[in-house]
């Protein structure tokens, strides 16, 4: 069987200098090299409201909203790079999974996220890297069905961790991000056998 694993990759981050973003895309390389078809967005070209049933009953969803469902249901996995705020994660990114997570017409509630398959990492300036918010995302994610894989990791001092390309100065870092590229693609390759 040929098959290309289709990952999207994104961080839940809105910031245009998120360290988060930076760390994706370093897992977007891994993934790459291991033969996979990787679509990195930026959470920011997808604009929504902060979720409201009024909204949803009145207006249905909003058009970003749809759009993003649309892109997840194309996907086998993703990679997710998230900061870490007061020891959670960002409101914004639990406001996209809540609007994405909505039934839609035949589409059923959490259908985007339900057998699909997830590389997490962090990135904070502070030491722990994200730590304290990582239980979180794994929490979320797998309540809605997707296979987290065990291993992640956390970018700490991520303000010091790249050069102005982006690249990890630390070669440990580079390689361990590189790895949740690549380790996502074998995972769904043997899902897929």
């Amino acid at each position: 069987m040929n098959y290309t694993p289709k990952i999207l990759a994104f961080a839940g981050a809105l910031r245009k200098g998120s360290t988060n973003k930076k760390t994706v895309l370093v897992a977007v390389e891994g993934a790459r090299r291991a033969g996979a078809e990787v679509n990195y967005i930026d959470l920011r070209d997808f604009p929504v409201p902060p979720y409201d049933g009024d909204i949803e009953a009145s207006e249905g969803l909003p058009e970003n909203a749809i759009r993003l469902q649309e892109l997840m249901l194309e996907h086998d996995g993703f990679l997710i790079s998230s900061p870490e705020y007061n020891s959670s994660i960002p409101g914004t990114f639990k406001n996209y999974i809540d609007w994405t997570s909505r039934p839609r017409g035949e589409l059923k509630a959490g259908a985007c996220y339900g057998g699909k398959a997830v590389s997490l990492m962090m990135a904070s300036p502070g030491s722990l890297g994200g730590i304290r918010a990582l239980p979180t995302v794994r929490s979320i994610l797998g309540t809605m069905g997707v296979h987290v894989l065990p291993e992640d990791f956390c970018v700490s001092r991520s303000d010091k961790a790249f050069d102005e390309n982006g690249v990890p100065v630390d070669d440990f870092v580079r390689e361990r991000l590189e790895s949740l590229g690549e380790n996502l693609v074998e995972f769904l390759r043997k899902l897929k056998s």
